[in-house]
């Protein structure tokens, strides 16, 4: 019988890997794979000593994670919260909630992602100073900030009427 294809396993979808310095992380990316359209999962690996994003919050959409294997920190508001398999975690929306997530472990830090698929959406870095705006979902193997719109430094903030007649 074949597969529908809302139906997909996680070894049939390409990993995607990223990384530049401490930061590096692996994702098989589900619910496209699956056709969903307003509901986000992946499968996110993180190597030992590794962390996953730059420090980063959301705009529209809410985050969570739940832990299949390995241990790690999630930072949330500047709080680093010690997880491990079988707990769940919640990202609230806002710049409060700013998180990342670091493998503090001997093994491979290996959960669930979900999220809402909520666009346009603004993600905030506080750490770089930087606001990401996108109208469009990434394409396939493209940072997940990435997307129509565009990535611009706070310093470059401009007056509201500027470039107007």
């Amino acid at each position: 019988m074949e597969t529908p294809k809302y139906v997909v396993n996680v070894e049939d979808v390409k990993p995607l890997e990223m990384s530049r310095g401490k930061f590096a992380i692996t994702s098989r990316r589900l619910a496209g794979a699956a056709g969903a359209q307003k509901l986000g999962c992946s499968v996110w690996e993180i190597a030992p000593g590794k962390t996953s994003f730059p420090t980063h919050w959301h705009a529209a959409n809410e985050e969570g994670l739940f832990v299949l294997s390995g241990t790690g920190e999630a930072r949330i508001g500047g709080v680093p919260h010690p997880i491990r398999a079988g707990d769940y975690v919640a990202f609230p929306v806002g710049p409060e909630h700013a998180h990342q997530v670091v493998n503090t472990g001997a093994e491979t830090l290996r959960f669930l992602g979900i999220s809402t698929a909520l666009l346009p959406e603004v993600v905030g870095y506080p750490d770089s100073q930087k606001l990401v705006a996108r109208t469009t979902v990434p394409v396939p193997g493209a940072p997940p900030a990435a997307g129509t719109g565009g990535i611009f430094k706070l310093a470059s903030n401009v007056d509201y009427w500027d470039g107007e007649t």
